[in-house]
């Protein structure tokens, strides 16, 4: 019965559960009628009736004929469990706040399967507070695309860097989207999720197998954050002054540049990523 696994969730026994249902939908009950409502053993009916007095659930008052007891009220019973939560929360984080926990590096998670992928996207997205780093492609960004735009809806300031260059809106990506040519060479589609400038999740993904992993280390957290901040940065850059790059380096400033960017020249990187969709 759902009512009744909702209260054992709650703390409650299962037979504390049945007899406070069986409470809620009498006027009042003695044991024996209470033994009977809830299909409990009649032995066993006391000591449950008083553990639910104990944990303000039911009120017990005598008559003539013996003691009879009643059901606090849903609503007023939530609200005292609730309140015991608190309290409970509130010691609890005073205990633990003396506690010496020694300093650890986050550790890195590795994940497989786009089913935990997937997961793990939606567990961060959700946690995230202000700020939102994206890079991805249109499979990933459809999957993800309703949890994006509930985190903009809530005031996350996202920037989106989508990786095919897409000439349509596929309606995926959402934030403020930056369309450039930056999706790896191959099979493999990539995403990576920035939140908060604090934790990293990373993916490559194909049609079979999805391999990712999730972080808070920082300085793989910054290193994300910067390829995505620079590969908008060039492609920008590339956008806005073209073929002018070329008087504008000096030759010495070319040959570091083109040394970095051995198959083409750091020119016709740039240019790649500034081309304009198909």
């Amino acid at each position: 019965m759902e009512i009744t696994l909702a209260l054992q969730k709650l703390g409650f026994s299962e037979y504390e559960a049945r007899a406070y249902v069986a409470l809620a939908q009498g006027s009042s009950l003695n044991g024996y009628e209470t033994a009977r409502d809830a299909g409990l053993p009649r032995a066993n009916i006391y000591p449950v009736l008083e553990k639910l007095v104990q944990r303000g659930a039911a009120r017990r008052f005598e008559t003539r004929d013996g003691n009879r007891y009643t059901a606090t009220l849903p609503e007023r019973l939530l609200e005292h469990i609730e309140a015991g939560q608190r309290r409970t929360l509130t010691s609890a984080r005073r205990a633990l706040a003396t506690l010496r926990v020694p300093a650890e590096v986050p550790a890195i998670f590795n994940l497989s399967g786009r089913g935990e992928f997937l997961s793990q996207a939606e567990s961060l997205i959700e946690s995230t507070r202000n700020t939102l780093l994206v890079a991805i492609q249109p499979p990933e960004a459809t999957a993800l695309a309703a949890l994006l735009d509930e985190a903009r809806a809530r005031g996350v300031v996202i920037t989106t860097l989508c990786m095919e260059s897409c000439p349509t809106e596929c309606g995926g990506c959402q934030g403020d989207i930056y369309r450039y040519n930056l999706a790896p060479p191959g099979a493999a589609r990539w995403c990576l999720l920035v939140a908060d400038a604090t934790r990293m999740l990373a993916a490559a993904a194909c049609e079979t197998e999805v391999n990712a992993m999730l972080t808070e280390q920082p300085l793989i957290v910054e290193l994300a954050s910067a390829y995505i901040r620079q590969s908008l940065a060039l492609a920008t850059l590339g956008g806005a002054f073209g073929e002018c790059f070329e008087g504008l380096l000096s030759v010495e400033a070319r040959c570091i540049l083109d040394s970095l960017y051995p198959e083409n020249g750091f020119l016709a990187y740039i240019k790649r990523l500034a081309q304009e969709p198909n």
